[in-house]
């Protein structure tokens, strides 16, 4: 059984160390260390909530989205990852209001316009908050031809888009087995985010799926 509490000391401790070591000038060191801040919140977040503390583990989403915004400022071209944290930390923390302000945010980035499928991931799930299906869908289908991006995420996104039921369970059916076969997690704490941010962009289709994992929370 995994020691949630020893994950998310670890986190805590992780994200006030970041915190104190920030640079106030550097910019290029201090937005490397607002990602591994934001990294540790998020990690913070994931353990409390796999914990069964959902109320105590959105501050650290909110922190964690938050950091991420931040660190953009400085950080290479096409550090679209940073978008993609953003946009799951307020999804996973059910605060639609910001959400949507940082998908619209995200948008004006450029990340539809990317040469990367990370991009075109980044500019989807802005689009998906926003319920802009039809853009999203242009994106996920580009998603499915492209060689480095997991086909089972493309096929979830398409059936979000798409409003197909079908496509969309398929999909996230092996997302989550994909990640049950992995070893490593970010920052080390077991769980299956992304099925945990697509299901909660299809609660708002009526198309969740709620599944079950041990690597998700308990319903």
């Amino acid at each position: 059984m995994e020691d949630w509490t020893a994950h998310l000391e670890r986190e805590r401790a992780r994200h006030e160390d970041g915190l104190a070591r920030l640079p106030d000038d550097a910019l290029d060191a201090r937005q490397r260390q607002l990602t591994r801040v934001a990294n540790a919140a998020l990690g913070a977040g994931f353990a409390s909530l796999m914990a069964g503390n959902p109320v105590a583990a959105r501050p650290w989403f909110l922190e964690s989205a938050v950091r991420y915004r931040e660190s953009y400022d400085g950080a290479p071209p096409a550090s679209w990852g940073r978008l993609i944290g953003m946009l799951k930390m307020r999804v996973v923390a059910s605060d639609w209001d910001g959400a949507r302000a940082d998908a619209r945010w995200s948008l004006e980035q450029g990340p539809a316009q990317a040469d990367s499928p990370i991009g075109w991931y980044a500019a989807c799930l802005a689009q998906l908050v926003l319920g802009e299906d039809d853009d999203a869908l242009v994106l996920a289908r580009a998603l499915l031809g492209a060689e480095l991006f997991p086909r089972e995420v493309a096929e979830a996104l398409c059936g979000l888009a798409a409003g197909d039921a079908a496509t969309y369970a398929g999909g996230l059916q092996r997302i989550v087995r994909s990640f049950e076969e992995r070893d490593e997690y970010l920052e080390d704490v077991p769980i299956a985010d992304t099925p945990l941010v697509l299901d909660a962009l299809a609660e708002v289709r009526g198309l969740a799926q709620r599944p079950t994992s041990p690597l998700l929370p308990a319903s």
